[in-house]
């Protein structure tokens, strides 16, 4: 049996070439490794050493600042007639309009009237009385001047005797002198002329007691007619007030009664709206309250302008938890203004200088405010802090914080309480 021969005698042996690319990819393994770990080191060094880790694109920051506060709050104003008076009826009776909601009136025209029979009647009977008194204060005065003329006669009269009676006397003395009249007629000589002193005296008296009785009647007379006079001139006052008069120029606003219709006193009647000179009602928080003077100043923006106000009135109640106040216009109001126009108010609670403060953010929502995040060197540390006073816009730093500190603003609850917060870009 032929034996087939295989190839094994023509196979050449080669020597094994040494391969040069494994060498090179582990070297280049090994350098990358190690140039990464340069980079990768401060890294991982911070994350071992933060608590919780958050990207950069996620937060807002902002520098503590040094300068001037201004505190304030803003809201919405309602723009309404700064005189817009409402006018009541002064007594009770039938009401005759003579305008109409919408008219154009001027200031002193009669808007409406009043019929009232019970206060007319009550005019006329008063003064009734009035003329009646004086009409008693003139016959007081007459017989007055009778009685005081009759007691001058009387004391003329007195005059008279007491005259002749000292003529006597003095005949009695001139003749006692000479030894030609008795002792007892100078003696009667003597007392006639003491009665007739007496007489005098007593009627001059008498006289001047019924002088000053007299006027005093005149005066209590005329005390009833001013008195008398007082409650005929407020009962006019009353009559005439039963015009209703337009206390300004403008426009009439709504009737608040019918036509023809029986009205109390006091009841409204209608409004007039003078549309010459306008003012803001706003509505403000009443954590604000406290904050809140009149006098503080206010701007008001309308037609991206800004125009000065006066906050003039602040409401006592708070109503919805709000508190009503009102601003004025410094100058005159704007042009263009419209009633009942929303427009936006900024009142100036408070002006501080040389303040450290912050923008303000959803940072101040998380822990009350009393906690902040300040970055230094990617890594945002956990700092109390206290805030004070806050704006719209700002809040101010009392402590805890320096200048130029970069502060995470936005909401910082993400950071679920950490101490050290790892910033990634």
């Amino acid at each position: 049996m032929n034996k087939i021969q295989d190839t094994s005698a023509q196979d050449l042996q080669l020597a094994p070439h040494k391969s040069h690319k494994k060498i090179y990819l582990t070297a280049t393994v090994i350098a990358m490794l190690g140039a990464s770990s340069f980079y990768i080191a401060p890294a991982l060094s911070k994350w071992n050493s933060s608590d919780y880790t958050i990207s950069k694109q996620r937060l807002r920051t902002a520098a503590v600042t040094y300068g001037e506060f201004t505190r304030d709050v803003s809201v919405q104003g309602r723009v309404v007639a700064a005189v817009r008076p409402i006018l009541y009826s002064p007594a009770q009776g039938t009401v005759t309009y003579l305008v109409d909601a919408g008219d154009e009136v001027t200031k002193n025209q009669i808007l409406a009237s009043i019929e009232s029979p019970e206060l007319q009647s009550q005019y006329s009977q008063e003064l009734s009385s009035l003329v009646r008194l004086k009409t008693q204060l003139e016959r007081q005065k007459i017989q007055s001047k009778t009685a005081i003329l009759s007691k001058e006669k009387d004391a003329d009269k007195a005059k008279v005797l007491l005259n002749a009676a000292t003529r006597e006397m003095r005949r009695s003395n001139e003749a006692n002198n000479k030894s030609l009249i008795s002792d007892i007629d100078f003696q009667k000589a003597k007392d006639d002329l003491e009665n007739a002193q007496l007489e005098h005296q007593h009627v001059l008296k008498e006289s001047k007691l019924l002088h000053e009785n007299l006027q005093f009647e005149v005066k209590s007379k005329q005390l009833e007619v001013q008195s008398q006079q007082v409650k005929v001139d407020e009962l006019k006052r009353q009559v005439s007030a039963l015009h209703i008069i337009s206390p300004v120029s403008g426009l009439v606003g709504n009737l608040s009664a019918e036509q023809k219709n029986a009205v109390a006193k006091n009841q409204a009647l209608l409004n007039v709206v003078d549309l010459s000179h306008f003012e803001l009602e706003l509505n403000i928080p009443e954590n604000y309250a406290d904050d809140l003077a009149i006098g503080m100043t206010a701007e008001v923006l309308f037609n991206s302008e800004k125009f000065e106000g006066t906050l003039v009135a602040v409401s006592p109640e708070i109503i919805n938890n709000q508190v009503q106040g009102k601003i004025r216009f410094t100058e005159d109001s704007p042009v263009g203004l419209r009633q009942n126009q929303r427009l936006t108010t900024r009142v100036l609670l408070e002006q501080k200088s040389d303040v450290l403060y912050l923008p303000r953010g959803q940072f101040l929502d998380s822990n009350a405010g009393r906690i902040a995040y300040v970055i230094k060197k990617d890594i945002a540390y956990k700092t109390k802090i206290t805030t004070g006073a806050r704006s719209l816009s700002k809040v101010e730093i009392v402590s805890g914080l320096l200048q130029g500190d970069q502060v995470v603003i936005s909401n910082t609850e993400q950071f679920q309480g950490a101490e050290k917060v790892a910033i990634t870009q």
